[in-house]
């Protein structure tokens, strides 16, 4: 689960010209919706689903309870589903072995990401951006229930300490779930090798996971908005084995799943992805990523971008 850091903002928000302003606001204007009955409904699934629940998975973490932990997130991710309307489309459940630990590659949008994902029969946990652990409740139900921290701007000192952490975790039984993206820009942004490389460095099998829709959900950081109703799709495809993974290049791994979840992404039949639009969203200057040579418009307009930034910087 990663965003992009707080402290780079982008130029325009995104939301559609067609949404009503945000009237009425929650958690520090994190969360907002449009009218009173919005923020009654959010306000009802803020006592309901951020309080006891999580305070109960916390205690059950720290208490090292990992399957009752794993059963109460499955069943917080469906009724949190059900309470803000989201219909989910799922297709591939049955390739799964729930017996198998899996690192789990999946196309990343938001933190609404993380409900469909604990649909899957797997116990997970979650490799997650260092800035998430700082936040109000949501920080220290991470800590508690171990979910894997990273800081990307460590480099390989980074991927190192993912490796032990998830060395840990797949050892244990449990899978590992990774955001390759490792941002939520758009689609059109490329994937990292960390995920392929720790793969066969575990000699773990990948689960790739196409999913799309879910930035629609809730629009953070992009702006606050909160959406009831929404078209949420996730397609599992067939295990990478781990036999398959030695001798293979993490570089060769990424393009290959990479190729098949945006392809899938992009196909008509799954909900709209996310799609990054500088114009709207901002450049995001100074904060790391790359974009996917399959969207070459968008990758010149990135460079030429961070040409100028570099000549002002002079």
């Amino acid at each position: 689960m990663q965003t992009a850091p707080s402290a780079v903002a982008p130029a325009r928000n995104g939301a559609s010209s067609a949404d009503a302003p945000l009237r009425y606001t929650l958690y520090g204007a994190r969360v907002g919706v449009p009218d009173l009955a919005g923020y009654l409904r959010a306000t009802l699934i803020s006592s309901m689903w951020f309080g006891p629940a999580l305070r109960f998975g916390r205690l059950l973490g720290r208490a090292g309870e990992r399957g009752a932990l794993h059963q109460l997130e499955r069943a917080w991710a469906r009724s949190l589903c059900r309470a803000l309307g989201v219909r989910l489309d799922v297709a591939g459940l049955g390739l799964i072995d729930p017996a198998q630990p899996y690192v789990v590659a999946s196309l990343h949008e938001g933190m609404a990401d993380v409900l469909a994902l604990l649909q899957l029969p797997l116990p997970l946990r979650f490799v997650v951006r260092d800035e998430i652990f700082g936040w109000p409740a949501v920080g220290p139900y991470l800590r508690d229930t171990g979910q894997i921290e990273v800081c990307p701007e460590r480099g390989a000192r980074s991927y190192r300490e993912l490796l032990r952490a998830a060395g840990a975790v797949l050892g244990g039984g449990e899978s590992v779930a990774i955001f390759p993206q490792g941002s939520i820009l758009g689609i059109e942004t490329e994937f990292h090798r960390g995920a392929f490389a720790l793969a066969r460095a575990l000699g773990r099998p990948i689960l790739p996971v196409a999913l799309t829709g879910a930035h629609r959900v809730w629009e953070h950081p992009y702006t606050p908005r909160l959406r009831f109703g929404e078209r949420v799709s996730m397609r599992v495809f067939p295990p990478i084995p781990a036999a398959d993974l030695a001798g293979r290049d993490p570089g060769a791994l990424r393009d290959e799943v990479q190729r098949l979840l945006k392809a899938a992404a992009l196909d008509g039949q799954m909900a709209a992805p996310r799609r990054f639009v500088p114009a709207r969203d901002g450049y995001w200057d100074g904060y790391t990523y790359t974009v996917d040579p399959a969207f070459p418009e968008l990758a010149a307009d990135i460079a030429r971008r961070r040409a100028a930034v570099a000549g002002e910087a002079r």
